[in-house]
This record gives structure tokens, sequence and C-alpha cells, in this order.
């Protein structure tokens, strides 16, 4: 007889390939393990940012919606009641379409309005006059409409208005009649309304409103200037270039800056309960700019960090502590302005910023290591400007704080000439 052998002894290893090669890995030890838990905590880090990010654009839009909201109610409510209007469909739309015009916008918006419908009663009334009503109609009179608003160098929101009440002109004019007169008192009393709700009954604060909107872009770039700076003292390549993407990603930011500078100005011009906040308005309004030339500058330091760290260039331990307190300026700028105070703690720490660049240089850098000085230079007398110092001021005391009199053993000498600081390549 043959020798048996127990079952046990010739059971095979059923699993999936994978799972038996994961198990010969895990006795050696898991390689894969930190990377693939570093690769997790980013992914978790990145939806809490996405959740604040969404959170933060409804209390955003919050004041937006209850507005439209408020000014949709009431126009519908007049037309209807005291305008006796059966069908008052087109005056909330107006009142709505007013309100989401970009802000800062909307007495244009409102006149766009009533021009669009002016240009569509007429082309849709002389048409149907000689042709009559049906499909191929339609579609001339759309088209003339259109070709007739962009000849004439009208707005896209105009081109759109009058194509939109040419198309209600045909379709509708066969079972309503007299349409074009109601459309005109729509299209007006919805603009108004809007205006209305904007200026009188439910004014948004034109400060609030810029704060919440500034936040994003200053946190935004004093988050990657931080970033930047930690990556310079750890020479961690990899975590510049992602400051360096991020901080590319600033069109949105910027742009919603600026929609809310322009709204804000638009309510304090039409607005008497805000009339007080002009003179603290003016601080945001002159900002705008000077924040804008910061981020691409700070986008020019980061670029130049990361060649340097390519290039083992020298990194003087002063040059992350530079970039450190403008990031640092730019939280304090933001503080600053949202509580209504001088930014006189924001320029402190710019102009120490500046001095720390000073140390480095004096220390030694390679030639992408000048140019990061440079550009620290460059983005604190920005954040100077921003915070409502004069350009000529503020060029003078980055040249008083950065120490360009003196030599890089700290001993001015006529033998020796100070060596001529770094300048910023040309902001384009």
């Amino acid at each position: 007889m043959g020798r048996v052998v127990p079952a046990m002894a010739v059971a095979r290893d059923r699993r999936q390939p994978f799972l038996r090669r994961m198990t010969s890995r895990e006795a050696l030890g898991d390689l894969d393990g930190p990377r693939i838990a570093a690769a997790m905590d980013e992914l978790r880090d990145r939806s809490k940012a996405t959740l604040h990010d969404r959170l933060h654009r409804v209390r955003t839009a919050f004041g937006l919606a209850l507005q439209a909201g408020l000014a949709a109610g009431l126009a519908y409510l007049i037309s209807h009641r005291l305008l006796k209007n059966p069908q008052p469909v087109f005056a909330p739309i107006s009142a709505v379409g007013t309100l989401a015009a970009s802000v800062g916008q909307r007495f244009r918006r409102t006149v766009e309005l009533i021009v669009g419908v002016a240009v569509g009663v007429l082309v849709g009334d002389v048409l149907i006059y000689f042709l009559g009503t049906g499909a191929w109609q339609l579609a001339l009179v759309v088209t003339s409409a259109i070709l007739l608003t962009i000849f004439a160098g009208a707005s896209v929101a105009i081109v759109i208005q009058a194509a939109a009440t040419a198309v209600l002109i045909v379709t509708l004019s066969p079972s309503t009649q007299n349409l074009e007169f109601p459309r005109f008192v729509d299209a007006f009393l919805g603009g108004g309304i809007a205006l209305l709700v904007t200026a009188i009954l439910l004014p948004l604060n034109p400060l609030r409103v810029i704060n919440r909107a500034a936040r994003p872009a200053l946190d935004l770039l004093a988050g990657q200037l931080d970033t930047c700076a930690e990556a310079l003292r750890n020479q961690d390549r990899g975590a510049a270039q992602r400051a360096l993407f991020r901080l590319r990603e600033n069109k949105e930011e910027l742009a919603a800056l600026s929609e809310a500078i322009e709204g804000a100005k638009e309510t304090i011009t039409i607005s008497p309960a805000r009339w007080h906040r002009r003179s603290e308005l003016t601080h945001y309004a002159e900002a705008a700019e000077p924040i804008d030339r910061a981020m691409r500058n700070s986008g020019t330091l980061i670029r130049r960090s990361v060649t340097m760290i390519e290039d083992e260039e020298p990194i003087p331990e002063p040059m992350p502590d530079a970039i450190a307190h403008l990031a640092e300026s730019v939280r304090l700028l933001r503080h600053e302005f949202a509580a209504g105070e001088e930014p006189e703690q924001a320029r402190e720490r710019s102009l120490r910023a500046v001095s720390e660049a000073g140390r480095a240089y004096a220390e030694g850098v390679g030639f992408s290591g000048s140019v990061v000085i440079a550009q620290v230079r460059t983005t604190a007398s920005d954040l100077l400007v921003a915070s409502g110092v004069d350009q000529e001021e503020a060029n003078r005391l980055i040249r008083q704080a950065f120490g360009e009199k003196e030599q890089r053993s700290g001993e001015p000498t006529e033998q020796s000439p100070a060596p001529k600081p770094p300048t910023a390549p040309p902001v384009g």
C-alpha cells in the first residue's frame, strides 16, 4: 500500500496571487505602508478642505440668496396684485436676473434688461406683421434680433434678452394679446425691485462681504508662503513645487475679491444706510491691486525656491525665516483690515521679513537665491502699499530695512563698496 498523505499537507493556498505576495512582504516588513498612509492622510485633509470651502461659499452667497428671494416675491406680488397681470412671470425673472448679475453692475444690468426687451419686441412685432408666425418665422426672428444687437455693439446680456423676448413675442402672440407693453413694465418693475432690495430693504454689510471674499485669497497666499519656508528649511523640493501649483490656482480667489469690492462700492453708493462705511472701504479698494501683485511676485519667489533646492544652492538660515515673516504679514493684514484697525503689525512684520532677507544675502546666496531675496523685497513692498503706505515711502522703508549701505561684513568702507542688492525682475 502507498503511503497516505494527510489532506492538510497537500491543501493548496487558494488565495489570490497578490494576497499571497502581500503576506510574504509583510514578513519582511511593509515597504509601501508609509507612502500609502501619507497619501490617505492627504486625501482626508483635501476632503476637509473641500467641505470647508463649500461651506464658506454658502455663507458668502447667503445674503445674495435672501436678496434674490425677497426681490422675486415682491416683484410677483406687485405685478400680480397691483398691476393685475394674470401671468407675472417676467417681473420676478427680471428681479433675479438683475441680482444675479456681477455685483457692482446692477444699474447697468437693469438698463440692459429694458433695452433687450425693446429690441426683442421691435424685431418680433415687425417680422410677425409681415411674415406671420411659425417655426421658420421664429428662427428668423431670433437670428435677426441677435445679429441686430451684435451689430449695434450691445453687451451679451442685451443680446440674450433680445433673443428671449423675441421668442416670447413669436410664441405667445397668437394666444396672448397686447404682450408687448406688459413685457416692458415687467422688465422695469423687476429691475427696480432688485435695486430697491439692494439699496433699502436688505442692504448687505459691504465690509463683511469683502472680509469673507478676502479671506480665501489672503489665506492661500499666507499658507503657501509658509509651506515654501518649511520646504526650504527641509530642502523638500516636492513641498515647494506643490505650494507653487496651489498658488497658481488663485484666479478664483482674486476674482471673488475683486467682485466683492465692486459690489461694496455699489452698495455704499446706492444705500443710505451704508454711506458711513465709505472711508473704511477705501482700504480694501486700494489694496486689491497690490495684493494681486504680491500673489504674482510670491509665485516667482516660490518657483525660484524650487530651483534653489534642485541646484543645491546654499540656503542661509535667515532666508526661510524671511519668507515665514511674509506669510505672517499677510495674515496680520487680513486680521487688521477685518477689525478696522490701522495695519501697523502687518507693516512691521513685512519690514522684519526684509531685514531677515538682508541677513541671508549677507551670508551669501547663489543666483536663484538672489532672485528669492529680490522677491521678498518686492512682495514686502506690495504688502506695505496694500496696508496704505505710499509706494515711494514703501521703497524707502524697504531699502532701510534691508541695509543697503552695509557690507556683508557689516563694516562700510570706501575701498570695498557694498554689493548692489538684488532687484526683482519686471512683473508681467
